[in-house]
């Protein structure tokens, strides 16, 4: 079993998608292990966003990201890695296939709906950066 992390973005959050996210999932067989609401402050986006700090889109990506609420959650099942980031389409949505989270909900490249982990490395970077041990039912 492997798992990583996602998130639904203040986008998603504020345009009542978690539901749809969720259930997308659930008929995908993935499993929620952990889950939790929190508004980050730019701080914290920083932290979490840290290795695109060089990035030009850094600043606006973590305003964007301390904005408003997110649901943070760990997903658990075969390949999760790979099979969420599929569910969840291309980074720019204009490029995602139908029937993927991006391209059905996002409204900007920034405003995409969901983040997930891109490798197991960062998924364990990600999981440890918003759960303890003791949040997480596996």
């Amino acid at each position: 079993m492997q798992r990583t992390l996602s998130i639904i973005k203040p986008d998603g959050v504020s345009r009542n998608l978690v539901g749809e996210v969720v259930k997308r999932f659930e008929e995908n067989g993935i499993s929620i292990i952990a889950m939790k609401m929190l508004h980050m402050t730019k701080a914290q986006a920083s932290g979490f966003y840290a290795v695109h700090q060089e990035r030009p889109f850094f600043g606006s990506l973590t305003d964007f990201m301390s904005s408003g609420p997110v649901v943070v959650m760990v997903l658990e099942g075969e390949d999760v890695i790979s099979r969420y980031r599929d569910l969840m389409g291309a980074t720019n949505y204009k490029e995602a296939a139908p029937g993927t989270i991006r391209h059905d909900f996002a409204t900007d490249i920034e405003k995409n709906v969901v983040h997930g982990s891109d490798s197991p490395e960062s998924a364990a970077f990600e999981i440890s950066y918003f759960f303890n041990a003791f949040e997480i039912n596996a």
